[in-house]
């Protein structure tokens, strides 16, 4: 006795609907296979030079704006250049640095005492 199945025909025997879908579904396929090789073939294959890494291509990016930037702050330092600016600006990175220096000191003077310990 034949087992059924839900459209009524027996289990295992295909229909003609069945096997046209399936039919159709494989020559799309084979049919769409074949068009990627042929566009893949049209096109000349080349032989490229090696790109540089990306770290090296973001490098050389950045080392450029770098330079465009100094280029520009250089120019317009020059452009607006004023002897009394300049002394004033001389004045106030030596007194900075001055008082950096003796933060520093005091700083690096405390680390030492913690690190030693209490004597």
């Amino acid at each position: 006795m034949p087992v059924w199945s839900w459209r009524g025909q027996p289990a295992g025997v295909w229909s003609p609907d069945t096997m046209g879908t399936r039919f159709l579904l494989a020559l799309c396929l084979v049919l769409l296979v074949l068009g990627i090789e042929v566009q893949g073939a049209q096109l000349p294959q080349q032989d490229e030079p090696p790109s540089p890494a990306l770290l090296t291509q973001v490098q050389e990016s950045l080392s450029s704006y770098w330079e465009s930037a100094k280029a520009a702050a250089q120019k317009l330092y020059q452009k607006t250049y004023l002897p009394a600016v300049d002394e004033k600006l001389r004045d106030l990175y030596s007194k900075s640095t001055a008082a950096m220096s003796t933060y520093t000191g005091i700083f690096t003077d405390q680390v030492l005492s913690v690190l030693k310990g209490e004597e």
